[in-house]
């Protein structure tokens, strides 16, 4: 168990490594800005991941899960409640991101994530945000249209 520990203790960086705390050549606004770069490309890893055959089904559902919630331009909690808007943002995602990366086996982890940078150098396609759009307006439509009889019965 404790060798386990000193294993897992030597990949995972200190926080204060991720937030450029005492490092000579970054600030802690380049740790962040190195923290969200990570966790954009784990999102595009975790996306592609969630459509390849190797990985097993439960780790792709929530896979897709998590890239579809990190993808997609509708949130839990909306951004303009004050605080409550981007916890969602700063805690959910990323413990999604690290749990489903921590399913995925370690090479094909380092191969989807290759596989993201590629991903991430390239365009951003406005098809894709307002296919991912309307797919959240025919869902929202779709529970309204099943909830109304239940909701005017009442």
């Amino acid at each position: 168990m404790i060798t386990q520990r000193r294993r897992l203790a030597r990949r995972v960086p200190p926080i204060s490594e991720l937030l450029g705390r005492g490092s000579q050549s970054g600030s802690r606004i380049d740790g962040v800005r190195l923290w969200a770069r990570k966790i954009k490309r784990d999102v595009v890893a975790v996306w592609i991941a969630a459509r390849d055959n190797r990985v097993r089904w439960y780790v792709k559902a929530l896979a897709a899960s998590v890239a579809a919630y990190a993808l997609s331009p509708i949130d839990l909690i909306p951004d303009f409640i004050p605080i409550l808007g981007y916890l969602d943002d700063l805690v959910i995602v990323p413990l999604g991101i690290l749990l489903v990366v921590r399913l995925i086996p370690a090479p094909l982890r380092d191969e989807f994530r290759a596989a993201a940078e590629l991903r991430i150098q390239r365009p951003t396609s406005t098809f894709a945000a307002a296919v991912i759009l309307s797919i959240w307006i025919a869902v929202a439509g779709g529970a309204l249209w099943w909830l109304w009889p239940r909701l005017a019965a009442v």
